[in-house]
This record gives structure tokens, sequence and C-alpha cells, in this order.
């Protein structure tokens, strides 16, 4: 049996828990909300907030395995306080607390990245195997390539909000994954990302799934495309430095009238000078249910994310599902998914001129366009979460196998400190 605890359970997450709940193997499913109310409360909520809420709804399979802690969380959403951090130490330390009373056996916990800690540090005091899920590249890349940007591009430091991080955070980051037995990542860049940490536990990179897109909604952004007359270009993510924003706005400020920018997504900052001018400049939506992201999707040309640092970019095969090309950079999983030219292009990071370059050729082509659309559509069909789910469920069975047969050669397991010796990653 697996618990599996995160605190917001986004897309990937529940496809995760869904897969566990398909084999029969999923014990608990730990996270903070499960909004399932369209009555009084839920109309009294702001609009933004009622918008995050009800994507927190689980579906009918896994809605006996839910356990919520919702107070800390609507607290963050309604008032601000307290901050993600805390929100996610508190589930942590609650996952922990129901491994230790052993009331029901679990095999497995699969936690993720700044929630496992406590989970993981009960889960060796009780022989359960840890999974830690790395959404993201390894904090340590990270910040390396944040302060390059900090030097590039001051103007918009305020937004890099990783560079926050306390160093009691990153120790943290750090003792997770020296506990890990197996990490998952969702694309080649994440794992690489990887190649210069210290620790033993092996690694499989399970790519995410694609959107099922029904024949009208097809049919609908077809038609849409025809009537268009200026490039419609959508960017669809947190507005901040670590996705590359600045140089998209100067690649759609250098072809000036030919092309029509949307930015869809929350400010990291309200202190950015030019993220405010930005906002100003260009059509914006804050936030959208996810079913009007998708429709959004449908009525523009192109998905651009230039990101710096991204685990994935779950947005890429989202907009792809919709019969967007996308221009992304080899720091997202666009590697993994893009034939290039075919259905997206991969620019490098920090170029304005690589993208204004391949915006002018979808701007100036309306054939290859057309056919860069449908090639689009067909390479996400081609990456399923059923694909997705088979995966995890693999995986899993196979780290719980290995633990049962790690034990009963030695029924001594070793400690983290075991663990962090063991030097360089193992790949699958």
């Amino acid at each position: 049996m697996i618990l599996l605890s995160h605190p917001t359970g986004n897309e990937n997450v529940r496809q995760a828990a869904l897969a566990f709940q398909e084999a029969d193997l999923l014990g608990e499913f730990w996270t903070c909300l499960n909004w399932n109310s369209h009555g009084v409360i839920d109309r009294l909520l702001p609009a933004a907030v009622r918008n995050q809420v009800r994507r927190r709804a689980a579906s009918a399979e896994l809605r006996p395995f839910v356990r919520t802690l919702p107070m800390f969380e609507l607290g963050r959403l309604l008032f601000g306080w307290p901050e993600i951090d805390a929100v996610m130490s508190d589930l942590d330390r609650r996952v922990a607390a129901r491994l230790r009373t052993k009331s029901k056996p679990f095999d497995l916990v699969y936690a993720y990245e700044d929630g496992a800690l406590a989970s993981f540090k009960a889960a060796r005091e009780v022989d359960v195997s840890c999974v830690y899920d790395l959404p993201i590249g390894y904090w340590r890349a990270a910040q390396k390539i944040y302060a390059e940007e900090r030097e590039r591009e001051p103007a918009w430091a305020e937004t890099l909000t990783g560079t926050r991080d306390s160093e009691e955070k990153l120790a943290r980051k750090e003792e997770e994954l020296h506990l890990a037995d197996h990490v998952v990542v969702a694309s080649s860049f994440t794992k690489q990302t990887l190649a210069t940490a210290s620790f033993s536990a092996s690694v499989s990179v399970i790519p995410y799934g694609a959107p099922t897109v029904a024949e009208d909604d097809a049919r609908t952004r077809r038609s849409a495309s025809l009537r268009e007359q200026r490039l419609r270009v959508l960017f669809v993510g947190s507005l901040g430095q670590r996705k590359g924003l600045s140089y998209l706005l100067r690649a759609v400020d250098s072809l000036g009238n030919g092309v029509e920018l949307t930015l869809l997504g929350r400010k990291t900052s309200d202190q950015c000078k030019p993220l405010e001018a930005a906002t100003r400049r260009h059509r914006w939506i804050p936030s959208l249910p996810h079913g009007e992201v998708l429709a959004l999707m449908r009525q523009h040309d192109v998905l651009v994310l230039p990101s710096l640092f991204e685990g994935f970019g779950l947005v890429l095969l989202e907009a792809m599902a919709q019969g967007l090309p996308v221009i992304t950079t080899p720091h997202t999983a666009g590697p993994d998914l893009l034939q290039e030219g075919i259905d997206g292009f991969i620019v490098p990071i920090r170029s304005a001129e690589a993208i204004a370059e391949k915006l002018e050729l979808l701007a100036t082509d309306r054939v290859r366009r057309t056919a860069m659309k449908e090639a689009a559509r067909r390479g996400a069909a081609e990456r399923s979460w059923a694909d997705y789910r088979a995966r995890m469920v693999a995986m899993a069975r196979e780290v719980v196998l290995h633990s049962k047969q790690s034990a009963h050669a030695s029924p001594q397991r070793g400690g983290a400190s075991d663990r962090a010796r063991g030097g360089m990653t193992k790949s699958e």
C-alpha cells in the first residue's frame, strides 16, 4: 500500500494517485483541500480563490482515499498567511505522525520536494520505502542560474523568488534527497541537474501526459485560426524571470504590430517595474479555471515558454493538445517532447533574438503554421496520461520489490548517512 502526499494535488499529483488507485496500491492520499462544495460558501469566496479551490476536487474514484488538512491552506488562499512552506511542513508532520501510528501497513510513501522530510524520517523508523518526486530541477543548479540572471537582468531580480529560500529550506531539500530510496523526475533536463548532487537513490524519468481534446474543440480551434490576421502569442505560467519573461517581451516588442501577446498567470512580485508595465501593455489574465485555460489556448497560434529553469512545463503538452506549436528552451521538457521545426522550436535560454526569429517565421508563413498546429496536436496525442500512470505503477512495484529483497538480504536497513555516502546517482 502507498501513502501519497501533496498539499495542492495538481494534475500530475492526481494522475499519480489515480495510477496507484487503479492498480489497487493506494492506501491514503493526503492533501489540504478536497473541494466538493458548490453552495453558499463557494459563492461567497473571492473569484480568484474560488477558481483555485474548485481545482482541488478529487475524482469519485479517489474520494475514499483522501485525507485533508484544510485550515492552513484556506488561510493562505484567503488571507495570504501562513506561507506555502508552513502549509507543506504541517502536512508533512501530519503524514509522519500517520506513518508512526502503524495502524495501517504501508509499503511506500510518495512525497514531493519541500514536503517530504518528516515523512521520510518517520518512514525510516517503520521500514517504509521513500519515493521522492522532484518536480523542478536540483536546487544548486537553480541557484547558479538565478545568480547569473540577477546580474544580467537586475530590474527583474525581484521576481526570482527562488533566491529567497533560507539556508534551512535548502538544507531540508538536501536531506530529503539523501533519505529517498528512489527519485522520480518528469524530464531529462531535471535529471541532468542532479548530475552534481551526491546521493545514492536511483532516478526514473517519467514524463507527464497530455489532455484529450474533443473533436468539437478541434474544429473550433481550426475555425478560429483562419479568422486571425496577426500572430496570437500566448504565455502561460507564473509571471517572473525564472520563466524567461523579459526575453519574450523583448522579442514581441521587436516585432511591433505583427504579433499580439496574452499573458496568463499571477505576478511573482508587485515591485518589478518592467513586469507592471508589461501587464498594462499586453493582455493580462491573472487566473482561469483549467477548462477555460485550454479554451484560451485554442484561440491562439503559438505558446512561448522561454524558461530558464523548469521541471517539465505541463503547459507545453496542454498547448500542443489544443493545436499550438510551442517555442521553448532546453531547460524544460521541450527536448523530450518536440520534433524541431515540426511541432515546435527549441531556442537557447536568454535569447530574445531567437524567439523573435521563430515568431516572425510563424507570422509570415501561414501554411507552415497550419502544418505545425496539426503536428503539435498529433504529437500530444501520442503522450497520454494512461502511459504516465502505467509507468508510475511499474516504478512503485519495482521499488517495493527491491526494498523487500534488500530487507531479506540484510535485516538492518541502512540509514540516511549510509545512502549519502553512495555518491552519484544511478539511472534507470
